[in-house]
């Protein structure tokens, strides 16, 4: 493939480390300011705020101007975000920074999915997409791990300054990416107003059934099947690892989706593609379910492990749909739809974790969390046809 598209990967993956070893760091120091696993939840939510606001508004950004040239002013607003966090005394600062990354995220998915498709060839997509999967997982590794052990070991200053580094890396590794950039053709006739250009992409997404359905799978599973808000009260109270514990749970749900995502460059999904996206979500609650009531470490990390392979096959499979089944003018606004299913899973999810915590408890909150992903996957199944008999060769020279 184009070295491009591998520089601009290897960007995506130095930004993706700072932000997952971020908001470790920023999860503890919240718990060691409050002891409120709500509190946690809020960090999401005030990030899924500017996320989710500025979502179709940045696809139509991105599809208007250079998406290189935004990923680059990302990169710089984060590192803002990492300052803020690195310098906190309270919470106020630590919603602050989780606001401004809620900002960098919804201009980041769009601003890559744009692109990606502009550096390669129609037939790299399929394996550009496991790729990038991998790379993001590793970072999922490293990042948390890291900082896990280099807040266990020297407080913040480490893994603080990592992630500067980090974004610093990325800044200068985006100014070797080059290609010759052409607005994408239009799609959408005579210029319209900016409001109607802006939700061509949702209307896009909601008269595919494939492409809704995948993403609507993926928001209820995370959404109420996601465990990561909590997992600072679960190393502090349940297993009692502590904070060098806390970055290696982060890191297992990657370590898992890093190990399917090697395997899956290797056997690319095709045939069943959609029965196996719908297996791999029911694995995952199925995993969420085991985690919740584990009160020994290694079983808990092993169990988060595993969901995170299943979660890197269905992310694999989700990316080749929004790849193959988007027009070229259209990419930034399919990507800034599917970033707000994902914003709402993740972000919006942590506010409920941390909710349903308060409310039920904290292992109560997670059970009920993992049956609500086993029947989303049935509903899903049961109503989605199109995405039950998906195989990805449909895709690939026509849209479903």
């Amino acid at each position: 493939m184009n070295p491009h598209f591998y520089r601009a990967t290897s960007a995506r993956f130095l930004f993706s480390l700072s932000v997952q070893s971020q908001a470790v760091l920023m999860g503890w120091q919240m718990y060691e300011f409050t002891k409120d696993p709500l509190k946690l939840g809020l960090i999401g939510l005030t990030e899924a705020v500017p996320a989710l606001a500025l979502a179709l508004f940045s696809g139509y950004l991105v599809d208007r101007l250079n998406p290189l040239r935004i990923y680059q002013a990302i990169v710089w607003v984060s590192l803002v975000s990492v300052l803020i966090s690195w310098s906190a005394t309270g919470p106020a600062a630590l919603y602050l920074a989780a606001l401004l990354t809620g900002l960098v995220r919804s201009f980041s998915s769009p601003s890559m999915g744009a692109l990606i498709p502009r550096l390669i060839s129609r037939a790299e997509l399929k394996k550009s997409a496991a790729f990038t999967a991998l790379a993001f997982q590793f970072a999922g590794v490293v990042g948390p791990g890291l900082a896990g052990i280099l807040l266990g070991i020297r407080g913040y200053s480490y893994p603080y300054a990592f992630c500067v580094a980090a974004l610093l890396v990325a800044s200068l590794t985006l100014l070797t990416v080059e290609y010759q950039h052409k607005p994408a053709p239009r799609t959408d006739g005579p210029r319209k107003r900016i409001l109607g250009e802006m939700l061509l992409g949702m209307k896009f997404v909601f008269n595919h059934p494939v492409m809704l359905s995948s993403m609507s799978l993926d928001m209820f599973a995370v959404l109420f099947g996601g465990v990561t808000a909590l997992l600072p009260v679960y190393s502090a109270e349940i297993l009692h690892a502590g904070p060098t514990g806390l970055g290696w749970l982060r890191a297992a749900p990657a370590i898992g989706a890093m190990i399917a995502g090697v395997i899956l460059l290797r056997r690319p999904i095709a045939k069943g593609a959609g029965r196996k996206l719908l297996a791999a979500v029911f694995g995952f609650g199925l995993c969420i379910l085991v985690f919740a009531v584990s009160r020994d470490y290694l079983l808990s990390w092993i169990m988060l492990a595993f969901s995170g392979a299943l979660d890197s096959v269905s992310m694999v499979i989700r990316g080749s749909i929004l790849q193959l089944a988007s027009p070229d003018g259209m990419r930034g606004r399919i990507s800034s739809v599917s970033a707000i299913f994902i914003g709402s899973s993740n972000e919006i999810g942590a506010f409920e974790s941390g909710l349903a915590a308060r409310l039920l408890g904290t292992v109560p909150s997670v059970l009920f969390g993992g049956g609500m992903t086993l029947l989303t996957v049935l509903v899903v199944g049961i109503r989605g046809k199109k995405l039950r008999e998906l195989d990805l060769s449909t895709l690939e020279g026509r849209q479903v």
